[in-house]
């Protein structure tokens, strides 16, 4: 506030005053004094309107807990403290200039019949506006604000996860009602069917859904935000069991092999151990991705839009992921077609059925429980199969094992090489690989042998040996 404002709103509050009586005045050291929340002076629209935002929210006081709250932002709005079941409680009444001074105050009159009456204005106030500020709606509106930096994936998980296991709790309550015990109770649901990663996952999104709540001015405090140590700790992480030696990996494919079920799925298993792709990747492979099949360089690329990556890197085509399809996986991607004939460039490789649907997520991971190998490995173990013997293979050669996963780099220098050798020699660790799950011998050892040279020294096409 500037000089002549400042004079300008003492000049104001001092003609109050003086209808007020001079006694009151007299109460007052100074005009200083008398913008001060000590000395419990009322707002005027003139105050209202002056008033400029500063780094940290602050409150201008009316009188009986009625004041103006400012924030860093700007934005003015008309808060109400009161007490209600022995707790002080805040109800936020309405931004400037929707609401008026005028209007806060009537509404404050009306608060405090309710607080006589033995009503909880939150309440009355829900019953009367319907949902708008019932924390359902509220979160409602914060996954609408972050669904377009979230993947599909991403964003159906979360709403599912508030549908199953929050709304029914604490959906229907005025969010500014909602305390740390209430969130508790909730999350100790969850906890005690024994999903403690989950439970601790709600919590961050009851908290994120707070905090967009202050933003918008209605709450001034998030609950969740310390019921975080009152959880019980997750279990430590469990890595995905995996076969860890090629005798075992072949043992599971061969053993596969001989289990009754849709020979598409046994296709499907024999890919992603081929390519050490995720389950998704597979599950939703189609034709328009797959490359020179029939010429010399044959390869699959991942659009990057099916990858794990964060929402605005799969916007980008260069984080598709490129695999290099060896030998075996081309026989295999053409006994496929034989199956299920491709239609359009964009049918899927693996479909079941009408050949529109995608071979379903637990349909692998059955196959090997069938197969005798339940609790040895999943779908997801290839990738960990793949990178622990080609280390072991190839000790030369992490990196680009590491880049064959679509693990990012963290040698930047590394990530500068150029992509065509990087691609290179990706396609002789795959072809590398093919052959070791197949156990072909001695032509298996010198593939190996020229695609992981001591010390990962590079090699030219020209130096793989003769297999055909």
């Amino acid at each position: 506030m500037n000089g002549f404002a400042y004079r300008r709103a003492s000049i104001e509050i001092v003609r109050r005053l003086i209808a007020l009586g001079s006694s009151t005045l007299n109460s007052y050291a100074s005009p200083r004094n008398m913008l001060s929340k000590e000395a419990d002076v009322m707002l005027t629209n003139f105050v209202i309107k002056s008033a400029r935002p500063r780094p940290v929210a602050y409150k201008l006081f009316d009188q009986r807990g009625l004041h103006l709250y400012v924030a860093p932002t700007g934005r003015k709005s008309f808060r109400f403290r009161f007490r209600y079941g022995g707790r002080e409680q805040l109800l936020t009444i309405g931004a400037v200039p929707e609401v008026s001074l005028e209007a806060a105050r009537v509404r404050c009159d009306q608060v405090r019949a309710q607080l006589v009456r033995g009503e909880d204005p939150r309440v009355v106030e829900l019953a009367q506006t319907g949902a708008a500020r019932a924390f359902e709606d509220v979160a409602r509106q914060w996954h609408a604000h972050m669904r377009r930096r979230w993947t599909d994936v991403h964003a159906g998980d979360v709403l599912r996860t508030l549908e199953r296991d929050v709304f029914p709790a604490i959906g229907a309550m005025p969010i500014g009602a909602i305390t740390v015990p209430v969130i508790l109770n909730a999350l100790r649901v969850i906890e005690d069917r024994g999903s403690l990663e989950t439970a601790r996952r709600v919590r961050q999104r009851i908290s994120a859904v707070f905090g967009f709540a202050m933003a918008e001015d209605l709450v001034d405090q998030d609950p969740a935000a310390i019921v975080a140590k009152a959880l019980t700790p997750p279990m430590p992480a469990r890595h995905h069991p995996a076969l860890l030696e090629i005798v075992d990996a072949r043992a599971l494919l061969a053993a596969a092999e001989l289990i009754d079920v849709a020979p598409i799925v046994r296709l499907a298993s024999r890919f992603l151990a081929l390519t050490a792709v995720r389950l998704a990747a597979v599950r939703g492979a189609r034709w328009d991705e797959i490359e020179d099949l029939d010429g010399p360089a044959p390869l699959w690329r991942v659009p990057a839009t099916r990858m794990k990556l964060a929402a605005a890197k799969k916007l980008d085509a260069k984080n598709d992921h490129i695999v290099p399809l060896s030998r075996q996986a081309v026989q295999l991607l053409r006994v496929a077609v034989s199956i299920f004939p491709c239609r359009r460039p964009s049918d899927l490789i693996f479909p079941v059925g009408d050949g529109e649907k995608a071979i379903g997520e637990a349909a692998i991971g059955a196959l090997y429980y069938r197969a005798g190998f339940g609790g040895r490995h999943v779908p997801h173990g290839w990738r960990a199969t793949f990178a622990t013997i080609l280390n072991e293979l190839c000790p030369g050669e992490h990196t680009a094992i590491d880049r064959a996963l679509a693990h990012s780099p963290k040698d930047k220098v590394a990530a500068a090489y150029d992509r065509s050798e990087q691609l290179a020699r990706r396609r002789r660790l795959f072809q590398a690989w093919a052959d070791e799950l197949d156990g072909a011998g001695a032509v298996g050892a010198a593939v190996a042998a020229v695609a992981c040279p001591p010390g990962g020294a590079k090699v030219g096409k020209g130096d793989l040996p003769d297999t055909a």
